[in-house]
């Protein structure tokens, strides 16, 4: 289905790659239901890492343990390791506050604050006491959204007023604004049109450059189309989300290894 479509570059040995994040043994449980179980993943830094698997498998559920979202749910229980830079985010001493400015996060529906574009992106600056040229920041930003030329002149008109696409876009700026060293996406196109999708894709190719992403999505082929490396994962006999395979982007979909890996991709369920 998929052996004929470009696919991005990968890194030519699974050896060669840097891992910045690293999942150890993670299970996650939601009151006394377990969702996750023994998840062993690592994340390549400065490449685009895709979480795919259907509905209900545990996907969001992973990444938000990587940078403790999780920790706002009632009764989540987490067991296991996620290592980031080698250093524990569990462990009791972790700055939580400076973890998730460390491992930002967009979410599935963008989520704009009721202000103005630049306060928007200025936000996060301002209340870590940042003191340094908040116009120049606000730029940077902006442009690496690949937003600045559709919002230069109305910076100061509530960010409401945007369009779907442009709200989610303003959404990463917002992430990125505070320098993050890795960047979260919960299925960020899943509500946009196709040209919306396009343009959010085409974004997160660009800045995986200097910055490690990791994405969930149910849709096949956008994770064909922008990662370097795929993860698959799918329930149990128990409904527990087990990591089925993971590998350089081009080995799961032109050779994968499991045939519940090959079954989903080639849309015999899902």
């Amino acid at each position: 289905m998929f052996r004929n479509q470009t696919l991005p570059p990968v890194d030519p040995l699974p050896e060669a790659y840097e891992p910045i994040v690293k999942i150890r043994n993670l299970s996650v449980w939601y009151g006394e239901r377990q969702i996750l179980g023994d998840i062993n993943l690592d994340i390549p830094r400065n490449r685009i890492t895709a979480i795919m698997g259907p509905s209900g498998c545990g996907k969001s559920t992973l990444i938000r343990c990587l940078n403790r979202m999780n920790d706002l749910i009632p009764g989540a229980r987490i067991e296991g390791q996620v290592l980031f830079n080698d250093q524990n985010i569990y462990a009791p001493e972790v700055d939580v506050t400076e973890l998730r400015r460390r491992i930002g996060m967009v979410f599935q529906k963008p989520n704009p604050f009721p202000k103005s574009i630049y306060e928007n992106v200025a936000w996060g600056l301002r209340i870590r006491g940042f003191k340094g040229n908040l116009d120049e920041v606000v730029e940077r930003a902006l442009m690496q959204a690949a937003l600045w030329d559709e919002v230069k002149d109305k910076l100061h008109t509530s960010a409401l007023n945007l369009s779907g696409g442009q709200q989610q876009r303003l959404c990463i700026a917002r992430a990125l604004a505070v320098d993050p060293e890795v960047l979260l996406l919960d299925e960020p196109a899943s509500a946009l049109d196709p040209i919306a999708t396009l343009k959010i894709e085409e974004l997160l190719r660009e800045i995986s450059e200097n910055y490690t992403i990791v994405i969930v999505t149910h849709n096949i082929q956008q994770a064909a189309r922008i990662s370097h490396y795929t993860a698959f994962i799918m329930w149990d006999e128990n409904r527990i989300g087990r990591l089925v395979e993971w590998g350089p982007t081009r080995d799961i979909f032109t050779n994968p290894k499991n045939k519940c890996t090959e079954d989903y991709i080639t849309g015999r369920f899902g």
